[in-house]
């Protein structure tokens, strides 16, 4: 068996977190499995699809390194590879439903409906639909459709079957069709739901395994009876955990405590093989104390049997380490590329800009970022032309070396022919010896007059990207407040 796996977005936003986990699932199986990863866009609820979502959706798995074998841009013999354009193919497939009385009109309202479940919700028993419409004559059709009354189609679910499957996470499933109800496989609007089309689609495409989140596990049974209806087979489950925020709770779209959607950690500046390897042991264990992956590492090491059960802590300091991890291992230029429009965006370089000033400064704070975004409030010291003296620095100014130290850095600074690290390592040195203060006494002085901080990264280089002219201000500002 070739092994055919598939994503299947919906354009109704941005690329969550959650989704991206899923699709790597996909891609890993795939490729460990020597076999074809589907990218299939699932655009039938036309009322939340947002505009460019999908362009937006493709530009970011592209981001991500998964890219796909079929699907938009790409092509494949199983096209088209989104709902929208496959009506005409799920109408065939409908229409037999019909004509073999699987499926039935259903003329019932908005306001029938609730009525219904309502009545059900206060017997104490689960929502669902009771069948009104499943015995109507022609006669009743004809009445309701002069009513002005639209339809939508139900599938007529079996009575008294126990629809079981064997799933890959989570064992042995089992769902009575009677808990279900007939449900609606297309709306009043002519296009199919996501149970029908995603059946339909997985079947043509020959899809072997579906790999998708925990939260689809009450829409395998209704796929189930599709694949029965037709006599098709029906492929594999893996339904994997929930993810849970750092309280163990299920992670909403709406807790602020955690980035969720892929596009804000790429605009934040991190990388796309940190995030792909912070996701694959969200949920999956290689076994082991190994933490970092590359792609095909992790390609070769996946398996669904250890996918677990229970749900995944999205740990955020977990994934600033791991991402800080890869911008240390990086190519410099790779992070000087990222870190530019970072610097334009908050307007602290313009379109023209000293670019190896710019490849020092990042340089400079490389080894802290734990993302590309950070150099903005790592580097601050740098933009501002007047700096704050608060918390230890305001205390390390009221050392009775201060004046001294002070005095002799901004004289040296203004005497010195080259202004560059080792003009001023020597320029320090010099200190020492005139004053007698070494150590922190010299050191933190100069760092905090400079630069407004207690610590930061190495002193002369950071002295140097200052430039003569600011450190000079700013050693006279402490001087006449003395």
């Amino acid at each position: 068996m070739t092994v055919r796996v598939r994503y299947a977005p919906s354009p109704t936003g941005h690329l969550h977190i959650g989704g991206a986990r899923t699709a790597l699932f996909n891609y890993l199986l795939a490729k460990k499995l020597g076999g074809t990863y589907v990218l299939r866009i699932e655009d039938t609820d036309q009322a939340r699809n947002v505009q460019n979502a999908e362009e937006k959706f493709l530009e970011n798995f592209k981001w991500l390194g998964l890219d796909w074998d079929e699907g938009p841009g790409v092509g494949g013999e199983f096209g088209p590879y989104s709902c929208m354009e496959r009506l005409d193919i799920y109408q065939k497939y409908v229409d037999q439903l019909l004509a073999e009385e699987k499926a039935y009109s259903c003329y019932c309202t908005e306001e029938e409906l609730e009525k219904e479940r309502e009545a059900l919700v206060a017997k104490g028993q689960m929502p669902r639909y009771m069948g009104r419409c499943r015995h109507l004559t022609e006669d009743q059709k004809a009445a309701f459709e002069a009513e002005g009354r639209k339809k939508t189609v139900r599938f007529r679910v079996p009575e008294g079957q126990m629809i079981t499957f064997t799933d890959h996470v989570r064992g042995n499933v089992q769902f009575e069709s009677d808990g279900i109800g007939d449900y609606v496989i297309v709306k009043s609007d002519g296009i199919p739901t996501y149970n029908f089309a995603v059946a339909v689609d997985d079947h043509l495409m020959k899809i072997t395994h579906v790999i998708r989140g925990e939260e689809h596990l009450s829409n395998t049974p209704r796929q189930i009876l599709i694949y029965q209806a037709f006599g098709w087979d029906v492929p594999e489950f893996a339904h994997v955990s929930l993810i849970l925020n750092q309280n163990g709770k299920k992670l909403s779209k709406r807790d602020e405590s955690i980035i969720q959607f892929i596009e804000q950690y790429r605009n934040l500046g991190y990388l796309p093989e940190a995030i792909l390897n912070f996701l694959a042991l969200l949920g999956w264990s290689p076994g082991g104390e190994q933490e970092i992956f590359s792609l095909e590492e992790l390609i070769q090491a996946f398996s669904l049997d250890r996918v677990s059960k229970s749900g995944a802590v999205f740990d955020t300091e977990k994934l600033a380490w791991m991402n800080g991890y890869y911008i240390k291992q990086a190519d410099p230029e790779r992070i000087v590329e990222l870190a530019i429009p970072q610097l334009q965006q908050a307007g602290l370089i313009g379109e023209t800009f000293d670019r190896q000033w710019v490849t020092a400064l990042v340089s400079l704070h490389k080894e802290k970022m734990a993302y590309v975004a950070e150099l903005l409030e790592l580097a601050k010291q740098f933009f501002e032309e007047e700096v704050a003296y608060e918390g230890e620095a305001a205390d390390v100014l009221k050392e009775q070396q201060v004046p001294v130290v002070v005095a002799a850095f901004l004289e040296k600074a203004k005497q010195l022919p080259d202004w560059n690290a080792n003009a001023i390592q020597a320029a320090l040195k010099e200190i020492q010896k005139e004053t007698g203060y070494k150590g922190r006494p010299l050191f933190m002085t100069v760092r905090v007059a400079a630069t407004g901080q207690a610590h930061g990264p190495d002193l002369n280089r950071s002295l140097e990207l200052l430039g003569r002219e600011r450190v000079i201000s700013r050693l006279q500002r402490i001087l006449e407040k003395e």
